[in-house]
């Protein structure tokens, strides 16, 4: 089971795109809005979903946490395949989703591609109980960047040796080396996360 990819975002396309892990290009298939949050040529981290046919094994990718728990939530509602599924959460969000089953809405259920008023009223019946109960997401939240090679890395260890929490650090450097640029030196990006840190440390 593949639960998540960490590479390079190669090729992205109206529902799918390649990763590229350690030279091996990995094609999955995901919602517009996950596709939207993907650096086109950058690193990235995204959720995964494997499933595993006699003819074929796809791999379904996810911004966040909530997404995917949706996907899963939907394809156990019959005919709801994966597709139909990444179509739904295309046109709506976690939050959206929630909010339209609680209120019966059956119009905005068929704003996704390949949802008909019969399938709409399924979803809706099927759902209904255990919708307040599923992750709204934070709006929409941007796939996790992974640090990239070098000047990031390097600034991170650096960090991190220094006693900052990565999860704390990784945010100010990926931001400090997108403000400088790729070429900055490691010293000129630790020093400036050092003065963004310094306030809250």
């Amino acid at each position: 089971m593949i639960a998540h990819l960490t590479g390079k975002i190669g090729l992205i396309e109206s529902d799918r795109c390649v990763v590229d892990v350690a030279g091996v290009g990995y094609l999955v298939l995901a919602s517009t809005r996950t596709l939207a949050a993907l650096p086109s040529g950058g690193m990235a981290t995204v959720l995964t979903e494997m499933q595993v046919r006699e003819d074929a094994i796809t791999l379904f990718g996810f911004a966040d946490s909530a997404e995917r728990e949706w996907f899963r939530l939907l394809t156990t509602v019959q005919g709801v395949g994966a597709r139909v599924a990444l179509n739904i959460l295309s046109a709506l969000s976690p939050r959206e989703l929630v909010s339209a089953i609680q209120a019966g809405d059956r119009a905005a259920l068929t704003r996704a591609a390949g949802v008909g008023a019969k399938l709409a009223v399924r979803l809706l019946t099927e759902l209904r109980e255990r919708a307040g109960g599923m992750p709204l997401g934070s709006g929409f939240s941007p796939v996790i960047a992974a640090p990239r090679a070098g000047v990031e890395a390097d600034a991170l260890s650096a960090l991190a040796n220094l006693g900052y929490r990565r999860a704390e650090a990784r945010p100010v450097v990926t931001r400090v080396v997108e403000r400088l640029g790729p070429d900055a030196a490691a010293s000129t990006v630790i020093r400036e996360a050092l003065r963004e840190l310094a306030p809250a440390s």
